[in-house]
């Protein structure tokens, strides 16, 4: 058994809304063959919790916008570290950077097919990563004096 095709369009509407405002290393799993109550998982990841809820605010507006989708669960919203929206379908799951690192979702659903993402939602692998370099030069410039 494989996503379907709405469950597929679901995905790449949502994975381009968290790219286009600059979520980081959006991936997406086909989870079909081994979970029954859903058909795909889509994970994003924000540097702090204000992007986090914008990314998932701009993803219920697009979804709902363009595909006449609503969530019928939204999960997480008081700390905005977590924030996890059931369509059904699909499960799109919006993480601050560290709990992203720490919980490890990509571990879970590694053997299971990756989903095919528009190329901005591709081009956001590795940002997490990236983001974090810079955060720790700019700490230790600011520890010794420099700027650079």
């Amino acid at each position: 058994m494989t996503a379907t095709d709405r469950s597929l369009d679901l995905i790449s509407t949502a994975a381009q809304a968290a790219a286009d405002k600059l979520a980081h290393d959006v991936i997406a799993y086909d989870v079909s063959d081994v979970l029954s109550i859903t058909d795909a998982f889509l994970l994003a990841s924000a540097p702090n919790d204000r992007q986090v809820k914008s990314i998932v605010d701009e993803i219920e507006e697009r979804l709902q916008k363009e595909l006449g989708a609503k969530p019928v669960r939204r999960e997480g919203d008081r700390e905005s570290r977590w924030i996890l929206l059931d369509y059904v379908d699909i499960v799109v799951h919006v993480q601050h950077s560290e709990e992203r690192v720490f919980y490890a979702l990509e571990r879970l659903w590694k053997d299971c097919p990756e989903i095919e993402l528009p190329a901005d939602a591709k081009a956001t692998r590795g940002k997490a990563a990236e983001h974090a370099r810079l955060e720790e030069a700019e700490e230790a410039a600011e520890a010794g004096g420099e700027w650079r």
